[in-house]
């Protein structure tokens, strides 16, 4: 999609469609909207007075070749309450936007921000909803229609005084959306076309294209780096595993500077192994890499954006099958951290691979942690497709993040990783196993046992297990993998390392 910023008089924007929004309240048709409603002889007015046009969220009412305009159509979307409204709802309205015109075959919109939204951020969300928006899951379709998105779309409003911070936030937003999208894409991919191997290879193929430092760990060398958790995983699969390292260094590196480790569990098909899941559904667990994916997609966005602080990717990508030499419930496994694991469930198999991928994320020298992954079905229980689950052991790190989260219009809800569910880890002839031995709590759980990895390194675990993939279409999106928690890492990446002592 090209994107440009248009500073003429509205009337003159020539478009397939004008884009524009409305609040919920007493008068809808205010501010610029009357001068528009001018334009094209009262008729938003009479929309209002006949109910057609009341602001509530996502309502639409579209105009086709209204005089007074150069636009062919003039859409206004309902923002809903405007002192509930912000950067997340005016991403979603311009995703909205998107969707709802190339229904409609449209391929040029300009979308029109309200007096009070012509900032660099409000350009940034803009453009990220617009461009999130234009991507459909339908790789694979032979009989898709061809040309079935928007081509060219337009930042209209700003003024060129202010025309500066307008494409700021184009930038940037591109930038974060295209690897959001790149994140998603590699989510939606089946596991027969992303392997662990091929993750690897598209992995290291955009980081030497972004200027990023690959290393790519075969299973030989995951096997010298005696990486028995990870291993555990991937030996009933005909299909080694992959450790994938990206790396990002700015251009002035301090002593001593902190360093951000992004660790993100890539399973590219997840059957649960011995302890094998039902069928139902099971098509879905392509989408188990999601962590990883957002990792890499992260990085791509880290390469352009280049915060002040080093990040470091770790990548831990396998298989888990029920082959003849997969590892069975009992089994115990001896981590590159040393600590032993009783594998009491080999669906629990997320963990594992973690644990390995902090442990040389530790050794790579990273500092501070996040890991993200579809890790348990109890976190879609606790919060349902809404909220990842956050755990963390540092407090201002953990603060810095859920901030991040906020600006990136990411929806996140802190959880308990108290000392006493250390006890339901306690293995009887390991130092720890993989589920719990107790009913309930099986995010944190699962949380407890990465913390076991982490020492004192300050860490966050993100759970997207019910975040990562949408069976929906949305109104501002399409079905499949989301990408989400790209647009929160790329925050936290640009803010850590600062004058922030919470990154110290």
């Amino acid at each position: 999609m090209d994107i440009t910023v248009d500073t003429r008089a509205l009337a003159k924007i020539e478009t397939e469609a004008l884009v524009t929004y409305s609040f919920e309240q007493e008068k809808p048709v205010e501010g610029i909207l009357e001068r528009l409603d001018e334009a094209v002889g009262g008729a938003l007015t009479k929309l209002s007075a006949t109910g057609e046009l009341a602001g509530k969220m996502l309502e639409t009412a579209l105009l086709y070749y209204p005089q007074g305009l150069a636009a062919q159509r003039l859409l206004v979307l309902g923002a809903g309450k405007k002192d509930k409204f912000g950067t997340a709802e005016l991403r979603r309205l311009a995703g909205a936007a998107v969707r709802t015109l190339k229904s409609r075959q449209v391929k040029t919109v300009a979308f029109l921000a309200r007096e009070n939204d012509r900032t660099a951020a409000a350009a940034q969300a803009i453009v990220e909803g617009m461009i999130l928006a234009n991507f459909d899951s339908d790789k694979y379709k032979t009989d898709k229609k061809p040309g079935n998105e928007v081509t060219s779309a337009a930042l209209a409003g700003w003024e060129e005084s202010s025309r500066a911070g307008a494409d700021l936030g184009l930038a940037r937003g591109r930038v974060i959306a295209e690897s959001q999208n790149f994140a998603r894409e590699l989510g939606n991919e089946p596991s027969n076309r992303l392997t662990p191997r091929m993750l690897a290879d598209r992995a290291a193929a955009m980081a030497r294209e972004a200027g990023l430092a690959v290393d790519i760990l075969d299973e030989k060398k995951i096997a010298e780096l005696k990486m028995g958790a990870l291993l555990s995983v991937a030996q009933g699969s005909v299909e080694p595993p992959r450790m994938i390292i990206i790396t990002y260094t700015p251009a002035t590196v301090n002593n001593g500077a902190p360093v951000l480790g992004l660790v993100g569990k890539a399973i590219t098909f997840d059957t649960g192994g011995i302890s094998i899941k039902g069928a139902n559904d099971m098509e879905k667990m392509k989408y188990d890499m999601c962590g990883g994916a957002a990792m890499i997609g992260a990085m791509r966005a880290i390469a352009v954006l280049k915060p002040s602080c080093k990040v470091i990717a770790v990548i831990p990508s396998t298989e888990n099958m029920p082959g003849g030499r997969a590892q069975k419930p009992g089994d115990v496994q001896i981590s590159m951290a040393g600590k032993s694991i009783e594998v009491i469930n080999t669906d629990a198999e997320g963990r594992l691979v973690l644990a390995d991928g902090i442990a040389y994320a530790k050794q790579l020298g990273c500092t501070h942690l996040v890991d993200a992954a579809t890790l348990t079905g109890a976190v879609v229980v606790a919060l349902g497709n809404v909220n990842i689950g956050v755990f963390g052991s540092d407090q201002a790190f953990t603060d810095q993040l859920l901030a991040s989260g906020r600006a990136a219009g990411e929806k996140m809800w802190p959880l308990p990783i108290d000392d006493d569910y250390r006890e339901l880890i306690k293995s009887g002839i390991a130092d720890i196993q993989n589920v719990g031995s107790g009913k309930g709590g099986g995010a944190i759980v699962a949380a407890m046992f990465i913390k076991e990895f982490t020492g004192d390194t300050p860490w966050i675990h993100l759970d997207i297990a019910g975040t990562a993939w949408q069976d929906d279409v949305k109104p501002w999106n399409a079905k499949g993998a989301t990408g989400v928690g790209v647009r929160t890492l790329i925050d936290l990446a640009m803010k850590f390392g600062s004058n922030d002592s919470s990154a110290r």
